[in-house]
């Protein structure tokens, strides 16, 4: 589909002020799913510290505006259901030192009504995109550095509205990173797990209903506020520059699996 730039969101984000500065100078990031939310944010930040980075995303117009607006160092499009379009987006980089996997869309609908091929698409963008990825890039994908994948909080509290299957994929990303810790070692591989976050994809995913939403989860939530692209970003590149950080899953959700 093609979009005009002038209907495109603002592919900016507000980087925290305590990116480590050089902590990743000289070293390359590429990101899936860079292009918007906390994908964008840690894209940002890895520059800041240093990093050559490059964002994939799936609109290749998209991918470009937020590469291009944010200073990033270059792009690529893919649709990461597809292996062929993985294995081209990453064809032409030489050596990666930090693989970070955030693509995914909210695949949500009970295992008796949706489709079962839609609902193939939230293992396909997670866990066989990630195998693709890493097998595309195999020995180029540093050693000494690291991969981040992301599943989320319904991998813990899961819900009886049409999420079991989401879940159950955020889930399994969580036990691959772990096994891939030994297999692909001394590479490191670890797992974000954001809570929901103020970012784009919850926007289409509630629609019409998000702030009466969002108003009624911040009465629960112990701060009273939803965490940050901005954080949820710094945690990636924490992932990325913590040397011991490694078969883990850091939860960044301000506490909302407390209430």
């Amino acid at each position: 589909m093609n979009t005009s730039a002038s209907t495109l969101p603002d592919l900016t984000v507000t980087p925290l002020s305590a990116s480590p500065s050089g902590a990743l100078q000289g070293q390359t990031v590429v990101l899936f799913g860079g292009t918007s939310g906390i994908g964008l944010a840690a894209a940002i930040q890895a520059k800041a510290a240093g990093a050559k980075v490059i964002v994939i995303g799936s609109n290749a117009e998209r991918a470009q505006q937020a590469a291009t607006a944010n200073g990033l160092d270059g792009w690529r499009a893919a649709d990461v259901t597809r292996s062929e379009t993985i294995t081209t987006a990453l064809a032409d980089i030489a050596q990666v030192d930090h693989l970070v996997l955030l693509a995914g869309s909210f695949v949500a609908g009970k295992v008796r009504d949706a489709e079962v091929d839609y609902l193939h698409r939230a293992f396909d963008e997670r866990i066989w995109a990630a195998l693709h990825a890493i097998r595309a890039l195999g020995d180029r994908l540093s050693k000494n550095g690291s991969i981040t994948f992301i599943s989320g909080a319904l991998a813990d509290r899961p819900n009886a509205y049409g999420t079991a299957v989401l879940g159950a994929a955020s889930a399994a990303m969580e036990a691959l990173a772990r096994g891939l810790a030994l297999e692909l070692a001394p590479t490191r591989v670890n797992t974000l797990s954001p809570g929901i976050t103020d970012t784009p994809l919850l926007a289409r995913a509630f629609g019409d209903g998000l702030d009466a939403f969002v108003s009624g989860l911040k009465e629960k939530l112990p701060q009273h506020r939803l965490v940050t692209a901005a954080e949820a970003g710094a945690a990636v590149v924490f992932l990325m520059t913590n040397g011991g950080m490694n078969g883990e899953t850091l939860h960044i959700e301000g506490g909302s699996r407390l209430v």
